[in-house]
């Protein structure tokens, strides 16, 4: 069962409901995984984040986003206030109260003077308690470097809390550094922080494992497993993988028993049971009827675009559901810098296709594989499922 305490600002006597207890291991920072891969690249990256004020590293499940900012976080100099958040966050009392307590940890006293400010009753506005935290935060002999670091961030819907996070952001005091991990772009005001200097960005393309990273991965559970794996088989799955974290990892635990090695590789796709498993659950099953079906009709194709999506699923809008795919951390990969043309992760596509031929093998009612009125043949070149992809890709 896990620990909880008493906020450390509230008498038992103001201690009236749930919310008014904090759970003590959304504080905890993670501890470090055995299997942990040194990437020194990325943590450079964050110590450079930490001249401009707030880093955002997102990207969709699996890329090792916690795992590489605890590591960071645990070796560099900087006090740390870990928050863990959940879909209970999302009342603006109950975040703020583990927020506060999450900084006292590092700047006591702080929940003290603070705390009161969130009631209960709770306050009509959250703007006074981030004011009073900021205050707090910048006075004192002690107000020197914090970091604060949100982790699942993509959980959080409110947009009362998303409000007072930019306000906290938007009046920060100096010696405080943010760090939002999140599957999805937060609503915050991110074009004008970038615009300003004030944002470092760790995305997807960053995230994913160099193949020399991805061969330290294989390598540390291939032996542990005893199997011999050969420098063709770590290419091919880091190949095949992308270098997403979860996905070599996964490669990695399956390797054990495995008396052949490379004929594992070979048949290593997103259809793997365990691969499977993952993306369903952390990814698919959370998505509304509307995406869910988009993505099963279109992974039919090699490439995505507006136009040819409407194409194949027979509806207008694939446009806005593809932009909203790729902010929402869906393993859409964009191939180009205007919003043109995407495509699925290798191992995200197995699982869309596996699925569709397990759903609707006979193909969806709306789903038409045909060239988009007005385009010419020889600018659509055709791919291996019959449709037509952009051309140079």
């Amino acid at each position: 069962m896990a620990e909880v305490v008493r906020p450390p600002f509230a008498a038992p006597s103001q201690v009236s409901s749930e919310r008014d207890v904090l759970l003590a291991t959304k504080l905890h920072m993670p501890r470090p995984r055995p299997d942990l891969v040194p990437r020194p690249r990325l943590a450079e990256r964050l110590d450079e984040g930490l001249a401009r004020g707030l880093m955002l590293v997102c990207a969709p499940a699996g890329y090792g986003k916690t795992v590489l900012l605890a590591d960071w976080a645990r070796r560099g100099q900087q006090p740390v206030a870990w928050l863990s958040l959940d879909t209970g966050d999302n009342d603006p009392a109950r975040f703020w109260r583990h927020g506060v307590a999450a900084l006292d940890q590092v700047r006591r006293g702080l929940a003290e003077q603070v705390g009161p400010l969130l009631g209960p009753p709770a306050p009509a506005s959250y703007q006074g308690v981030v004011t009073a935290l900021i205050n707090e935060l910048a006075a004192g002999p002690d107000a020197g470097q914090a970091l604060l670091v949100l982790d699942d961030y993509h959980l959080i819907d409110s947009g009362t809390v998303h409000e007072s996070v930019g306000f906290l952001l938007e009046h920060r005091p100096p010696g405080l550094n943010l760090v939002l991990a999140s599957r999805s772009d937060p609503p915050l005001a991110l074009a004008r922080l970038r615009g300003r200097g004030q944002l470092t960005e760790l995305r997807a393309a960053e995230l994913r494992f160099t193949a020399d990273e991805a061969a330290a991965l294989l390598r540390q559970g291939a032996a542990v497993s005893g199997v011999a794996l050969p420098e063709t088989a770590v290419a091919a799955l880091a190949a095949r993988t992308e270098g997403w974290a979860a996905g070599l990892q996964l490669a990695a635990l399956s390797l054990r028993g495995q008396p052949d090695a490379a004929g594992f590789t070979a048949a290593f796709t997103g259809s793997h049971r365990f691969v499977l498993d993952f993306l369903a659950e952390e990814v698919l099953e959370h998505q509304g009827e509307t995406v869910r079906t988009f993505l099963l009709e279109t992974s039919v194709l090699e490439q995505l675009s507006g136009p040819l999506c409407d194409a194949v699923t027979g509806r207008p809008g694939s446009q806005a559901l593809l932009e909203e795919a790729e902010r929402a951390g869906l393993f859409v990969v964009p191939l180009d810098e205007v919003r043109g043309w995407w495509r699925y992760h290798h191992l995200f596509a197995d699982l869309l296709r596996a699925r569709s031929q397990t759903e609707q093998p006979g193909g969806y009612p709306n789903c038409t594989v045909t060239r988009p009125r007005g385009t010419r043949s020889a600018g659509w070149p055709m791919t291996r499922s019959g449709t037509r992809s952009p051309p140079g890709s």
